[in-house]
């Protein structure tokens, strides 16, 4: 009996190239992180950036856009813009109403007081705007509050999703912000029982923290913001300045003429130029203004309006003088 030895031979053959591999990173350069990062698998908000990959290594929010004017506090500019706008459009109004008397001191004496009381009254109304409006975010701020206390998570989930939502954010997302904000509200609280003594609306109320969904319905769902009282006498200051200096100009010519008329003819030129001024200005702050044509519409606009409102003053004084009353 024989007995045969089969000898099994296998070729051998070589394992593909890792790096050859479709979707290998081998080659790639790992994440640059920080030696503060937590060590998850994705870096955190501050160590993502795409500067990494430009050759420039400029950040996006160093990117420069067509555009890149810095625009003023929308507050100021339109504080600003009320004093100067009635300041430029009342008084040139009233002077050239009063120019049909003919005499320059009248002018002046009838000026210098509109003038003065059209300041004091402008800022004194500016201030009680931002107060009332202040006041009623405070009611606002309290009612708001309320609610969100005596309501169920599932009601807040709600109402977040409504302001959510419209913008793209579905259903999920909105009900972790919604628990996320909860839990913040629930740990500033409103116990009133360290009360910061520079924010008087905080001392009234309580609420030690802006975190929450009371700042998030407040802010995002009825698009309000607290005011600070510091707002209330600036507002009340530019309106008022801009007023009492908008309101110089078109008396200026009246102190150096004595026959009204003459002084009219000077004031409605320097008045008219600084209204061109103004409204050039004012397209450019706001923004208003996206090519020369804007420039031009804000500048003409503008003094059609203070022109309009001189011409039918001056009208109605001399149709006044002119008439049976006496």
């Amino acid at each position: 009996m024989t007995s045969t030895n089969h000898v099994s031979t296998s070729t051998a053959v070589p394992l593909p190239d890792r790096d050859a591999l479709p979707g290998s990173s081998t080659n790639k350069s790992p994440p640059v992180w920080s030696l503060e990062s937590n060590r998850t698998l994705s870096p955190t908000l501050n160590e993502k950036c795409d500067r990494l990959g430009r050759q420039d290594g400029i950040c996006c929010k160093e990117l420069k856009g067509e555009d890149d004017r810095t625009l003023i506090d929308p507050d100021v500019i339109r504080d600003i813009i009320i004093g100067l706008s009635d300041g430029l459009t009342v008084p040139f109004a009233l002077t050239a109403g009063l120019s049909g008397l003919g005499t320059s001191r009248i002018v002046v004496v009838g000026g210098l007081a509109e003038l003065i009381a059209g300041a004091i009254s402008m800022g004194i109304g500016g201030f009680l705007a931002s107060q009332a409006e202040r006041d009623h975010f405070l009611f606002m701020r309290r009612h708001t509050y309320s609610r969100v206390m005596r309501s169920c998570i599932g009601e807040m989930e709600r109402e977040v999703h409504a302001v959510l939502g419209p913008v793209g954010v579905d259903e999920a997302a909105s009900q972790a912000v919604a628990n996320c904000l909860r839990k913040a509200e629930d740990a500033s609280g409103f116990d009133g029982s360290t009360p910061t003594p520079t924010d008087e609306e905080r001392q009234l109320q309580g609420m030690k923290s802006e975190h929450g969904l009371t700042p998030f319905l407040l802010k995002f769902g009825e698009g309000m913001e607290e005011i600070p009282t510091r707002r209330l006498y600036i507002s009340a200051f530019t309106i008022g300045m801009g007023y009492l200096c908008g309101g110089i100009i078109p008396l200026l010519p009246y102190f150096f003429i004595s026959t009204a008329l003459d002084a009219l003819k000077i004031s409605c030129i320097i008045t008219g130029i600084v209204l061109l001024i103004f409204g050039t200005v004012k397209a450019r702050v706001t923004g208003a203004a996206r090519n020369v044509w804007g420039y031009i519409w804000g500048a003409v606009s503008t003094m059609a309006v203070g022109g309009f409102a001189a011409a039918a003053a001056y009208g109605l004084v001399v149709a006044v003088e002119r008439s049976s009353i006496s």
